[in-house]
Parts: structure tokens; C-alpha cells; sequence
């Protein structure tokens, strides 16, 4: 969960959010190394006193120079983002498949995998909230995941262009209309996580959250009995 002042990201709870995590603090050491050796030789160079007599150097060398540090900052942020974005496309062997359908302004939640269960999430309005929940970041009916279980998200939209995201699980897929795209996620531990479409799509955007709660197997399946007998 977002605080205020925060200035990192948030908590993450699942492994793909982990290794972004990881990448992230990678390409920022690699970022402030660039940053302190252009600042470094851009005040040495400004404190020389250049004089006529002195011999500039070679240009051989300093090609070589200009041209091998580039290529190898580059690589060392290229192959880690290849390894993420690899891990990031991976949907392997799913025990649950959930289909997330963008609507202006609510999602509807299918789960293929047991019949008829599908219902709509919208947000719950400022003056119904109960104290202790979030603005513009709580949902009527939250979409509800086993932990420790590779969930497949299968993403679409009935009108425009949404965008499905929850920045802890570490996933954010676009919403398509007539298109079918796919994330998957794995809850590492048990909790209530938000997300917000991510994709600006009408007067009421900002008033799309999505709210995932993960919880024990058991008490998923108990979840599921009950709401296929209501339905």
C-alpha cells in the first residue's frame, strides 16, 4: 500500500514484483554512476588551464573511450531488463484463471474456471466509505485470489481503452476492446492490494480502482461455494 512522502516503490508481494524491485535499485546505481562520472569530468575539465603549448590528445583514444563505456552501461541495464521482461511474460501451468473486463467506469470479474461466478466492481463512494478505507481506492466486490497460486489474468474492455494494474502484484496489462490480452501474478502472502486503471479513459478514469484480495486456499474455495449458492 501507497503512504504519503513515499519515495520508493511499493511492498511487493508477489516474485515478479521482487525481481522488479531488484531492477529497479540496479538501473538507479547505474544511473547515479553515470551521473557522478559526468560531473566529475565535466569539473575537471572546467578547472584545467588550458594553454597553447599543451598537445590535445589523440582522438584514437578518445573514441575508444567515448565508445566502449557507452556500450557497456548499456548492457549492464539491457540483459538484467531482458531477464525481468522474460519473467514478466511467463504463464506457466495457471491454477486460476480470472477474466477482468474493463467497462467505463467499473471492472467485471469472470472466473471461467467455476461456471457462472462473475460479478461487477465498482468504487465505493467518499460518503459510504467506513472508517479505516481508502478514497477513490476501495470496491464493492473485490476480486479474490488463492495465495501462493499462479493466477492468469485475462484482460478486455466493452468500450475504450483501459489499463488493468496493481502496482504490489507487480502486473499491468492494457484493456482492449475486441482484443484478449493475458498477465499472470502469484500472491506471496495473504492481503488486500490496490490498483487504479491505469489508462485514461473518460471523465470518470480516475474512479476505476481494482482492488485484489489474496487469501488461504481453503478459505478461497469456502469463498466460492458461497458465492456460486447465492448466484
Amino acid at each position: 500500500m501507497a503512504h504519503p512522502a513515499q519515495m520508493g516503490l511499493q511492498d511487493a508481494a508477489s516474485p515478479v514484483m521482487e525481481e522488479l524491485t531488484l531492477f529497479h535499485d540496479h538501473a538507479l546505481m547505474m544511473s547515479l554512476m553515470v551521473c557522478a562520472f559526468v560531473t566529475s569530468l565535466s569539473v575537471t575539465i572546467f578547472s584545467m588551464k588550458f594553454t597553447a603549448t599543451i598537445n590535445p590528445p589523440t582522438a584514437c583514444a578518445l573514441e575508444a573511450v567515448w565508445t566502449f563505456l557507452p556500450t557497456s552501461v548499456l548492457a549492464f541495464v539491457a540483459l538484467p531488463s531482458l531477464r525481468v521482461l522474460y519473467i514478466m511474460e511467463e504463464v506457466n501451468d495457471p491454477h486460476l484463471t480470472v477474466k477482468a473486463i474493463g467497462h467505463q467506469w467499473y471492472w467485471t470479474y469472470e472466473y471461467s474456471d467455476y461456471g457462472d461466478l462473475s460479478f461487477d466492481s465498482y468504487m465505493i463512494p467518499t460518503q459510504e466509505l467506513a472508517p479505516g478505507q481508502f478514497r477513490l481506492l476501495e470496491a464493492d466486490h473485490r476480486m479474490i485470489v488463492p495465495t501462493e497460486s499462479p493466477v492468469r489474468v485475462l484482460v478486455s474492455a466493452e468500450d475504450v481503452l483501459h489499463s488493468w494494474a496493481v502496482p504490489s502484484l507487480g502486473v499491468k496489462m492494457d484493456a482492449v476492446p475486441g482484443r484478449l490480452n493475458q498477465t499472470a501474478f502469484l500472491a506471496s502472502r495473504a492481503g488486500v492490494y490496490y490498483g487504479q486503471c491505469s489508462e485514461i479513459c473518460g471523465a470518470n478514469h480516475s474512479f476505476m480502482p481494482i482492488v485484489v484480495e489474496a487469501i488461504p486456499l481453503k478459505h478461497f474455495e469456502d469463498w466460492t461455494s458461497l458465492m456460486l449458492k447465492d448466484a
